[in-house]
């Protein structure tokens, strides 16, 4: 089978599943670690009513050493394949459905960037919010292009934990787009890092009732752009080429 040229699948498709980027050992240190991280009420932990940690956003606040996946190369090397030499990692989310505890979203697309500063007159930014203390905006669609997202299954995926679904190409129709097509269920094995643009139409439904199955995730947005418009500047921008903490 020839290789797959991911600039070009991407380009088509708007995402990408990297198989085994990550070993089950690698992905157990990350959760150990990330449980630990989280283990007291931080801001930017989102828990449920019966304190389950089902999100959380200021990643990278909460455990400095999230840093260390820049360093890992089958991710690392399929980013600077499609941003270039110069991206940089400007956010880590989490997600989880846990078991009894597992939660929808519908079709949208990922159009906000967190920032230092959201008041800043701007033609190119607009829609400011705060989230979790950290100002965020909307960003313009030709930054959105030049952004990735990388999101590491620290779960294997299945029907029953509610898998991901995209449109394949809906990146390509901007900001606007509206969600049809046929869709793909992103269905994948533990460690494995599906890359996608952030203007590609995707959601995700329930986990099955009953199920035992976590669908744990850390969500990574990298850009290939350092230097933003109009004053604007990265709440965080960490280039590839820093040093593991």
């Amino acid at each position: 089978m020839p290789a797959i040229d991911l600039p070009s699948s991407l380009d088509r498709d708007g995402f990408h599943l990297l198989h085994g980027a990550f070993s089950s050992a690698e992905c157990d240190r990350l959760l150990g670690e990330w449980e630990a991280a989280c283990a007291t009420d931080a801001n930017g932990v989102m828990r449920s009513a019966a304190g389950a940690v089902y999100g959380a956003r200021n990643v990278l606040d909460l455990w400095p050493d999230a840093l260390r996946l820049l360093h890992q190369p089958a991710l690392t090397e399929a980013v600077r394949g499609v941003l270039g030499p110069g991206f940089g990692l400007v956010r880590i989310l989490y997600f989880d459905k846990p078991p009894g505890e597992s939660w929808a979203l519908p079709w949208h697309k990922d159009l906000a960037v967190a920032v230092k500063d959201n008041r800043l007159p701007s033609a190119e930014f607009g829609r400011p919010t705060t989230k979790y203390g950290v100002p965020h905006v909307e960003a313009p669609a030709w930054l959105l292009d030049q952004m990735l997202t990388a999101r590491l299954h620290l779960d294997e995926v299945t029907e029953e934990n509610g898998p991901l679904r995209v449109l394949p190409g809906s990146h390509r129709g901007g900001k606007d787009a509206g969600a049809s097509g046929n869709e793909v269920r992103i269905l994948c094995g533990r460690g494995d890092v599906l890359l996608m643009r952030p203007l590609l139409s995707h959601c995700s439904g329930h986990s099955a009732a009953g199920t035992t199955r976590h669908r744990r995730i850390l969500h990574l947005e990298f850009s290939g752009v350092r230097d933003l418009p109009d004053g604007y500047a990265w709440h965080t921008f960490t280039p590839s080429n820093s040093s593991p903490p």
